[in-house]
């Protein structure tokens, strides 16, 4: 189940265990239970504060229970946690077994002092990078509070129950029977759902932060660059961030990022997370920016946030990334997450054996084309314009998959559906103006990025695209604001360019002060 580089690996961690911990297996004899019997086998060989059972009485089959031995908090895995999901395997029994996790104290705290019974389901997928984080979240708060219960899904070997909840995006979360939230989300965001308090004590403690030197505004790998280069300077710095990592955290795989040959966002999100918080830097997650003041008298630049606190600096680095461009079309919206969706690599597995489309022939959209075709019955490609964008490699794939079909001169008019998921997609055919219709599940939309400055009109230069006009220095029309990254009008939107450009605009800001 587990090879012996994993296998050593799984045993040094699990030294960290403090208390006893017993995994508790409900099965029965078909082939996923002897492979979650024979991975519970191989867990438990690696510490000897580890036991199994296997007669457990859980509703699904095959699933386990992790359950601290004094029966005071447990929660399950309805799957094998393999693929991404492993790490949430190993942290699910450090964290029972006494591993404190790893997160800011007030945090834990708020978790442990919840009211109620929360009894938590989350549908994931082996394939989504987005899943995890969501799962260690929620088993965080299970091991901390006796009223949080957690039953990780994998949906595609629970395909009827799938079905009957019309789950068509993971992760998914319900909570207590009901919808809670869908996408990735982590514990500050679970909480603060669940504890609006959260909130106005995260906005309490920032509005009373003094100015920076150097404010970041945006996580992503531009706004990371950023944020090092400045801390490495000895000036203040501060990082706001709607969510650390920003889209590189739905990227699948990366191959061309130099000197590492292939790495996954999450894991590259993670890694920037850390590389920051070496250095002196005020990192403010989950704040929404949401007006930009020009300095005044006092030489201040002031960035206004969506919980109602605000920030002052001397110099800004705007690095709030760029978004999936959707088609808005009707019907899109009405049935996102229903139908509708944009990462094929997290929703793919939820479709096998039905019939997708994906929107765009540029590289992201023949790349998920390319992934769709060896999982679902058959899949349409729709570009706009009269050839496919993307590489000419992919390009080669693609037409050699047999439920591939390929439609270019194509406008998406409409997404059709029966009130709870889509049924069909309308195009229009460029080339002769007829109309078109495609009986299908899903649509994966894949058609480029929008940049995330709808909040910035007025006082910034913006590109006709809305990108922020930025000269060789990165520096924008306002002295001492400066922009990197996707949200720019530097081209190729790729993740090296961005860090380099991050870079760039910290090496800027600092300039800037020393002269002024």
């Amino acid at each position: 189940m587990l090879d012996a580089a994993t296998t050593a690996q799984l045993k040094t961690y699990l030294a960290n265990l403090r208390t006893p911990v017993e995994l508790v297996a409900t099965l029965d004899d078909g082939p996923k239970s002897a492979e979650m019997r024979a991975l519970v086998e191989t867990v438990v060989e690696q510490s000897p504060l580890l036991s199994a059972r296997y007669d457990g009485h859980a509703d699904r089959v095959p699933s386990f229970a992790i359950r601290r031995a004094d029966g005071t908090a447990e929660t399950q895995f309805a799957g094998l946690p393999l693929g991404h999901e492993f790490t949430s395997l190993v942290l699910a029994l450090l964290h029972m077994g006494g591993h404190p996790p790893k997160e800011e104290t007030a945090l834990l705290d708020s978790v442990k002092a919840l009211e109620g019974t929360f009894k938590f389901e989350t549908f994931f997928s082996l394939s989504c990078q987005n899943c995890p984080d969501v799962i260690q979240a929620i088993n965080i708060m299970a091991a901390l509070n006796p009223g949080v219960s957690h039953v990780a899904i994998d949906g595609a070997l629970f395909r009827e129950e799938v079905e009957a909840r019309k789950v068509m995006a993971v992760p998914a979360v319900y909570l207590n029977g009901e919808p809670f939230g869908q996408g990735r989300m982590d514990l500050s965001q679970i909480m603060a759902k669940l504890d609006t308090g959260t909130i106005a004590r995260a906005a309490e403690k920032i509005a009373a932060k003094e100015p920076f030197e150097v404010l970041v505004v945006g996580g992503g790998p531009a706004g990371a660059a950023a944020a090092i280069y400045a801390a490495r300077k000895g000036i203040r710095t501060g990082v706001v961030a709607e969510r650390f990592g920003g889209q590189v955290l739905d990227t699948m795989g990366i191959e061309n990022f130099i000197s590492v040959q292939h790495t996954e966002g999450p894991k590259l999100a993670a890694q920037l997370e850390q590389h920051v918080r070496e250095y002196d830097v005020d990192i403010m997650n989950l704040q929404t920016a949401t007006e930009l003041i020009p300095a005044g008298a006092d030489g201040l630049h002031e960035i206004k946030l969506e919980s109602g606190a605000s920030l002052k600096a001397r110099t800004l680095i705007l690095s709030t990334g760029a978004r999936w461009r959707q088609m808005g079309v009707p019907g899109e919206e009405e049935y996102r997450n229903r139908g509708v969706a944009y990462c094929p690599h997290c929703d793919g597995p939820l479709y096998k054996g039905k019939r997708t489309a994906v929107i765009g022939g540029g590289n992201s959209g023949v790349e998920a084309a390319i992934d769709l075709a060896g999982i679902v019955a058959h899949v349409t490609l729709i570009e706009f314009d009269s050839q496919l964008r993307a590489d000419a490699v992919l390009q080669t794939k693609l037409r050699s998959l047999p439920n591939v079909d390929i439609i270019t001169s194509a406008l998406s008019t409409e997404v059709i559906g029966d009130g709870d998921k889509v049924q069909a997609l309308l195009y229009t055919d460029r080339n002769t103006d007829e109309s078109h219709r495609i009986d299908l599940d899903g649509i994966f939309v894949q058609i480029g990025l929008v940049p995330n400055t709808e909040w910035l009109k007025g006082p910034l230069t913006l590109s006709p695209r809305g990108e922020i006009e930025v000269d060789a220095h990165n520096a924008t029309n306002i002295p001492g604001v400066f922009a990197a990254g996707d949200v720019t009008t530097v081209p190729y939107k790729q993740i090296i360019v961005a860090m380099g450009e991050g870079t760039k605009a910290a090496l800027s800001a600092f300039d800037h002060i020393i002269r002024h």
